[in-house]
Parts: structure tokens; sequence; C-alpha cells
């Protein structure tokens, strides 16, 4: 379930339990040449309505700069060093994922290094390769998910009031920034990971959480924060859809309790957001269930798969679930989950979405302190996984 928080791809088993949830949260020789970066159209086609909606599939590539700061080069199938951005296109990817932290620089973390500027630079770049962008928020200084989600060091003496207030100006600024370095996100996630709330202070508080039976003030405060932040999207990106992100899959009470308490109280969004992982949340038939749950309960609303993926070789750390007699850690078998998760989509005509985290992770170059055993390149020859071919498939 993740934020599979960037350290959730991190080896240790207690990083990867936090980052992906449990029932209470949660080669290369030389640098490629860089994507070209054009303009985006000044006048673009308006967006579909929810209804209309196309399909859209890619993943979360947050740390693309880096690999290829680092000299990592990208391969096709036959070993040809391709620009990434270009071949993700050209293979029928037609969206990409970004994360921002607030202040990122109050995290040693390799993989915590999404500041505006670095998210203005790949966004634009995802733009300019002809695919939609998807910002992703996180509003802390860290990864934030089911059983993290700390205010930004400089918003903690902040009150309630003026916290909803910092939300409103902070992705309002974010957003004209974005828009003005060719990088309007089309699609905007106001949180990550946000079954029990957001922001809830200092690291370590038990404060201003929301499970099913917390206090009313707590799911007040979030909700709006929630629609501070809502209400920055619809004045600056009104044609962008709000995503409200849950990776509650495996536990539909708590799923619909959420939405429910999203469309009580008004909450201005047009999209739910799910993570799913197997080895997190379980079979295929587990998310068939949250699937159906979500769409008998009349939400109105479309869903994407902001966050999946599938080990290639072995398993993630923290791991609950060993799906390995239907699919095992092997290429094939990393294809062949890819292949029927895309089947059991495509029965559902309200999931719009499908993205893969950390699909980019191509051998290490000192970029992050491990590998991501669901990545979608070989490590060792640079090439794509089977599962990468099967993406396209979605659409």
């Amino acid at each position: 379930m993740k934020k599979l928080l960037f350290m959730l791809l991190f080896v240790t088993a207690a990083t990867m339990t936090v980052a992906c949830g449990g029932d209470d949260e949660s080669t290369a020789t030389a640098q490629p040449t860089p994507d070209p970066t054009p303009d985006p159209d000044p006048t673009p086609e308006p967006d579909p309505t929810p209804t209309e909606m196309s399909r859209y599939v890619g993943g979360d590539i947050s740390m693309l700069t880096k690999y290829e700061e680092a000299g990592v080069v990208y391969k096709d199938k036959n070993g040809n060093a391709v620009q990434p951005l270009a071949f993700f296109k050209q293979e029928g990817l037609n969206a990409m994922r970004v994360r921002l932290f607030v202040d990122p620089s109050q995290d040693s973390d390799k993989g915590v290094c999404q500041d505006l500027d670095y998210v203005k630079a790949l966004g634009k770049r995802i733009k300019g390769a002809g695919m939609a962008f998807m910002l992703d928020f996180h509003y802390s200084d860290t990864w934030a998910d089911p059983a993290k989600q700390w205010t930004p060091n400089a918003w903690k003496t902040l009150n309630d009031a003026a916290l909803a207030e910092k939300v409103y100006d902070y992705t309002k600024e974010c957003l004209q920034q974005l828009k003005a370095a060719g990088a309007k996100p089309d699609f905007i996630q106001t949180g990550n990971e946000i079954s029990y709330g957001m922001m809830w202070g200092t690291e370590g508080t038990n404060n201003n959480r929301c499970y099913t039976n917390s206090p009313a003030a707590n799911w007040n405060r979030f909700m709006n924060l929630l629609k501070k932040a809502g209400q920055a999207c619809r004045e600056e990106c009104p044609d962008a859809k709000i995503i409200i992100h849950s990776e509650r899959a495996a536990q539909p009470n708590v799923l619909t309790d959420f939405f429910d308490r999203m469309k009580n109280n008004g909450i201005d969004y047009d999209i739910i957001g799910l993570s799913y992982y197997p080895a997190y949340h379980g079979n295929l038939a587990t998310l068939e269930t949250a699937l159906t749950t979500l769409e008998g309960k009349n939400y109105g609303k479309n869903i994407m798969i902001v966050e999946t993926g599938y080990s290639y070789a072995w398993a993630l750390g923290g791991t609950t679930y060993d799906y390995t007699g239907t699919y095992p850690y092997t290429e094939e078998g990393q294809r062949k989950f890819t292949a029927d998760l895309i089947s059991k989509f495509k029965t559902h005509n309200s999931v719009k979405g499908l993205f893969w985290w950390w699909p980019e992770d191509n051998g290490n170059k000192n970029v992050t302190s491990s590998w991501w055993n669901a990545a979608l390149y070989d490590h060792n020859t640079g090439k794509p996984y089977a599962a990468f071919y099967e993406l396209k498939n979605f659409q």
C-alpha cells in the first residue's frame, strides 16, 4: 500500500512496512541526450469530462532526473540507447506522476529531493514529451503515507486556521510557478495516501489523526485543509482533475467510510486515487472487491490506480502477502501480473488510470540507498522488463 514511501522502496523491512501500510496506516556508457522541452500548446484542448475521460497509463518517475544526472543510460529491448521520456511515449505511455515535498532539504533520504524547482523542470519535460502530468502534493518535508503525515517544519507553529490558509497559499503559489514554467498539471493529488488525515503535527504525535473512530474535530480540521487545497487548485488550474488518494484497498469498510466523509463534507474533487500492491494488499480478488464496492456507492467519480508494482526477483521488504504461487518473482511473473491487472481494470469502466511506482529505477549509481525490487528496468542491462511493454495495453 505505500506511500510506498520511496523508503518503502528501501531494503529495510521496517521502513517498507511503514511505507506500505499495515492495518493502521497503512552499464551504462554516456549521459543520454536530454529530452526536448518545447513549450506546451498555448491553446490546449479542453480536458474531457469524467464520463468521457480517456485512460491514462504511466508511472511515478520522480527519480528520473537523478538517474540521468548520474549517467544512467536507458535502453530499449534491443539494447539501443533511448531518451526515456520520448521512449515512454513511443511505447504507449501517456501520463507521468511526480511527487512534490515542501522542503526536502529537511530529510537526508536521497529519494526525498523533489522541491518545486525540481518538479518544474521534470514537469515541463513530461508536458513537452506530449504526456499528461500528475502532480502529487505530499504537504510534508518527507514521505507522507498512512503512517507518516508530518507537518512541514516551517508550518508547525501555525494554528489550525493559519495552517489551512498556508495550505491554500502554498498550493496556489506552486501551481502559479508550474504554469509559468510550462508545467501545468493535468491531475493534482491534494495529499498522498491520506486515509488517516494529513499534517498531523510534529513527528511522533498522535494528534489530528483521522481514523474511523477519531473525534469529529480531527475530521473537521482535515476537511478544512482539503477544502483550502482544492480551492487553490480550482482557481489556478480549473481544467485539472483533483485526486483524493487512499491506500485502503484491502479494507473496503475503511475506504467507504473515508469517501462517504468526502461526500458528506462537500469535498470538491474528481477522481478517487488508490494504491494497490499485492505484497501489502492481497490478491486481485481483493482489488476487485474494492473497485466494486466503490462503484456500488455511486460516488460519481472515476478511479485511478496511482500506485502499483510487483517484484521481478525478490520479495519486497515488509511483504505481508505471498502471491508467488500465481505470479513468481521472475520477469515473466511480473509480466503476467501486469497483464492480468490490466485485464481486471478493463472490466471496470470507472478505472481510468494506471501508474506504476518508480518504474525508472535502473541501477543504483549512488542515486538511492538501495534498489526497488518492482522496477521495470533490468539493473544489469538497462533494458526494460517485459512488464513495461504490457502497460500500453491499458489504453
